[in-house]
């Protein structure tokens, strides 16, 4: 054990010590864990508002979606083979869908609704996984189409698994008259699902893809096609290529695209944490100095007394930055038992709920990542002892004749 290890061991532990300094101490290592804590949550959150908004709108969505300039495309029978043989072996699933705006009605209560047709063999994680009610079914039951529908539609409209409701949709898209009557379809509700997102609880209901057609009167076309790719890092390149290969009618965007308005208020939730992370570094940078200063001030007379006996400099420096370790060290410690216990608990028991129709999920989602934790402690224990410099450098320059003289 080095002499400076040992003399800053015995100031920290040392039961004589000013009850003072000790209260100091105490409020710089709590400043510490606070900040460290802060921060961790901070960056939890928003990594897991960034994976929870992400996955759930590729879950409901796709990564890469081919629709219509125009109202349909072609027979997917035909296109979709071309498609699988000219993107192979980059994606992992290219689906066909209906999509188009309607009403639907139960026995006291209307509402919009966007109907999407899907085929019910396609990989459709999002929904398959969030059914709270009933089961992911989409052939006919009770001689009747089947549809799935959202949890807040569920509500408002006061149904639930079994019931009946009514859909009214523009026949082939076009402005209703005595001539083009609207069409009516009935159908039974076998699932409700719970994403979280009011995007799609609200808004979206699934039925069948021949449904769809049928109901919309589109005969064999169809909205477009939903593409998972197997990197997603290649979700721009291969959104380029199909634009640049695919002509009129069909248009091509990526996820980015599409809720562009999502991911650029993801982004802006992420700028101001720099400054976040630099204000509350300050602050711990300070409580550390601070504290220190007040050590030196208290222990003057003792590092008068270690130089007189032959310590020299870097040692009495040596004391001082061991101090700042131990303080560090210590804050870092709470900060990231207090933050892991924090986010776990909000993990595993969805503690707060925030309004979904604001921030597109109904609680706070937490990403608990040790990148998170890590970071946040390597940083703010390296500036901690830097700072722990300045107040050492100044015990220092202590001359042992001034302080013996008056001590």
């Amino acid at each position: 054990m080095s002499f400076s290890f040992y003399i800053s061991k015995r100031y920290v532990f040392s039961k004589k010590d000013s009850k003072f300094i000790s209260f100091i101490s105490t409020i710089s290592i709590t400043g510490i864990a606070l900040g460290v804590a802060t921060l961790i949550i901070a960056l939890s959150i928003l990594n897991g508002f960034e994976k929870t908004i992400t996955n759930k709108v590729i879950d409901f969505d796709s990564h890469i979606q081919i629709s219509s300039f125009s109202q349909t495309l072609p027979d997917y029978h035909y296109a979709l083979p071309i498609l699988k043989n000219k993107l192979q072996p980059y994606v992992s699933s290219i689906n066909p869908f209906v999509s188009e705006l309607a009403i639907i009605s139960s026995k006291t209560i209307k509402d919009g609704v966007s109907i999407k047709g899907i085929r019910p063999e396609d990989h459709w994680k999002g929904v398959k996984e969030d059914i709270i009610n009933g089961n992911f079914n989409l052939y006919d039951d009770q001689n009747l189409p089947s549809i799935i529908i959202g949890q807040k539609l569920a509500n408002k409209l006061m149904v639930k698994v079994g019931d009946k409701v009514t859909v009214f949709a523009l026949n082939k898209n076009q402005i209703p008259s005595p001539q083009n009557p609207p069409n009516i379809q009935r159908f039974v509700i076998t699932g409700i699902f719970e994403s979280g997102m009011a995007a799609f609880d609200d808004l979206v209901a699934y039925t069948d893809i021949k449904s769809a057609q049928k109901l919309f009167n589109i005969g064999n076309e169809i909205s477009g096609y939903d593409i998972r790719v197997n990197d997603i890092s290649k979700i721009d390149s291969l959104t380029n290529y199909l634009s640049d290969h695919l002509s009129y009618p069909y248009a091509v965007r990526s996820i980015y695209q599409i809720h562009r308005n999502i991911f650029t208020w993801i982004s802006l939730q992420k700028k101001p944490i720099p400054i976040i992370l630099g204000l509350i570094i300050i602050v711990a940078v300070f409580n550390i100095i601070g504290t220190l200063l007040m050590i030196v001030l208290e222990k003057t007379n003792a590092i008068g007394i270690l130089k007189s006996l032959g310590a020299n400099k870097r040692q009495i420096i040596s004391i001082f930055v061991y101090q700042g370790i131990y303080l560090a060290i210590t804050g870092i410690i709470i900060g990231n038992v207090i933050a892991f216990v924090l986010t776990y608990l909000q993990f595993k028991y969805k503690i707060i709920s925030i309004p979904s129709s604001v921030y597109f999920m109904s609680n706070v989602p937490i990403l608990i990542s040790y990148h998170n934790f890590i970071g946040v402690s390597i940083i703010t224990f390296l500036l901690c002892i830097a700072a722990s410099f300045v107040p050492s450098y100044i015990a220092s320059k202590v001359q042992p004749v001034s302080t013996l003289r008056f001590s």
